[in-house]
This record gives structure tokens, sequence and C-alpha cells, in this order.
């Protein structure tokens, strides 16, 4: 398998007040491209922060982000807006859907950067809807939906532009087990079906048994790696 993102020697430093505080110290990782890959650590051990650089929301103050061959780290930030664009999709703890808007028109929203037309904007979001299993409520608006079906939307929504990565952020947080069991189903799908590569933050064991590698941090550095069979 091929290398999508390759991480080398990234540091992450904030500065609080006077003092300065390091959230990752010097972190290789490499995952392939079609892995899913679940990253886990206690509150504060900078599983987060991590996620943000790989997606492009936040930029390092040292080291390298290559990710299908392109160097983030180095993007202005417009470019990195774009490049976000065209090859990140976020899920999120919460679902951000726009309540006004149904379900089918909150999957369009990413779209709307691109110079598909109406039709073809709308014929993308029905096949996203359908390849989570909510091809009948397109037309409901988020108030009408369970927070499963909602993150179900917010799912479709991540896909919709075909991105190269997906990043999801304790997507199962908000949900209850079932519910939750039922989202982690569709990423494991959307994986091994769809060839999809997930990065995801879970503080959830049995989430991220859903992936095939999770990776540990512990106050900034990796610990440890593990497969699952």
């Amino acid at each position: 398998m091929s290398t999508l993102v390759s991480i080398r020697n990234l540091h992450k430093t904030y500065q609080r007040g006077p003092e300065k505080v390091d959230v990752l110290k010097g972190i290789d990782i490499d995952i392939d491209q079609g892995d899913f890959v679940a990253l886990m650590g206690p509150s504060g051990s900078g599983k987060t922060t991590l996620l943000n650089l790989i997606g492009g929301l936040d930029s390092p103050s040292s080291g390298s982000i290559e990710i299908a061959g392109q160097r983030i780290d180095a993007m202005k930030s417009g470019q990195l807006s774009q490049w976000r664009s065209n090859h990140v999709g976020f899920v999120f703890q919460f679902y951000n859907l726009m309540p006004t808007l149904t379900a089918q028109k909150n999957v369009e929203l990413p779209l709307l950067l691109t110079k598909l037309s109406a039709a073809q904007r709308k014929r993308n979001a029905e096949v996203a809807l359908q390849l989570v299993g909510l091809a009948e409520r397109g037309k409901h608006r988020p108030a009408e939906l369970s927070g499963g079906q909602q993150q179900r939307v917010a799912i479709a929504r991540a896909i919709v532009s075909d991105p190269t990565l997906l990043i999801c952020d304790e997507p199962t947080g908000d949900l209850d087990r079932a519910s939750a069991e039922e989202i982690l189903g569709l990423l494991q799908t959307l994986n091994r079906e769809h060839g999809k590569t997930i990065v995801m933050v879970t503080h959830d064991p049995k989430a991220a048994e859903y992936a095939t590698h999770t990776l540990h941090l512990d106050k900034g550095n990796l610990v440890e790696q593990a497969a699952h069979a």
C-alpha cells in the first residue's frame, strides 16, 4: 500500500501567558492509503491537536506533514483552505448541521465551493445520502432526525466531495451505544468497501476496535502503535 500521510518530527507549541506548552513533541507517523486509524490517549495528550494538523485546520510549530505528496505545513492559509475543501471531509462530535436546511441541502453545502451545476450537486448529495442509508430522509430537517441520523447526514456531507481523507473527532461521543455502533459500522464500510482513509480521535476502546490501527498519545508523545486483527 502507498503511504498517504507522512509526518516527521512534528512539534506543536502554544504560548499560555509567559509559559510555553509543548502539546506535540517530535511525532513521526505514516498512514497508508485506505487505512482506518484510531487516535487514543488521555485528555490533554494532544490527539485533537494532531487531528487538526492532519486536517489542515492548524499549522505545526515545526516538522513536516506530507499528504498525497503535498507538504501542507508549507502552504499559506489561502492555499491550505483550498486544499482542505478539495481533500478533507470532517466529522465532529456535534453534527454542525444547519437547522433550517433539509438533510439534502446540508449535504450539498461543501459542493457550493465547486463548479458543479445545481442538478449535479443535488445528484451527488442523493448518492451520499444513499451511501449512509438515508436516501428516503433527504427532505427532512435536522430536528426531524434522531442523533444517529443527524450524524449520518454529517458523514454524507463529509464524503460528498469524495475527499482523500476523512477526519473524525469523537464522532460517536454524543450518541447512545446502539447509534454509536451504527455510525462506527458505517465508517468501517466506507473504509473497507469504498477505500476511504479515516483518522478518528476517540476515547472509547470499543470504537477503536472498528479501526485497523490504533495510535496512542500520551503527553504529546506517541507511546505505541497497535494493529487490529
